[in-house]
């Protein structure tokens, strides 16, 4: 769940992102920037981990088409 400065969220299913990269990418740069203007109040420490998980099974998934795992 991410919450703005005005209080409202978005409640996210991880495994949509996980599924499309690119959703991925553009919330995480998206997110970043809010972070550093002070908008984004709450969900960094979930969107670190989210990080972690989407990054990882990008990896797994270019292995897995590149026939390296």
């Amino acid at each position: 769940m991410l919450r703005d400065a005005f209080g409202e969220y978005v409640e996210l299913d991880l495994q949509v992102l996980a599924d499309n990269p690119d959703l991925w990418y553009r919330l995480h740069e998206d997110a970043r920037k809010s972070l550093t203007l002070g908008t984004l109040q709450g969900g960094s420490a979930a969107r670190e981990r989210l990080s972690v998980r989407v990054e990882r099974e990008t990896v797994l998934t270019v292995f897995k088409v590149s026939d390296l795992k």
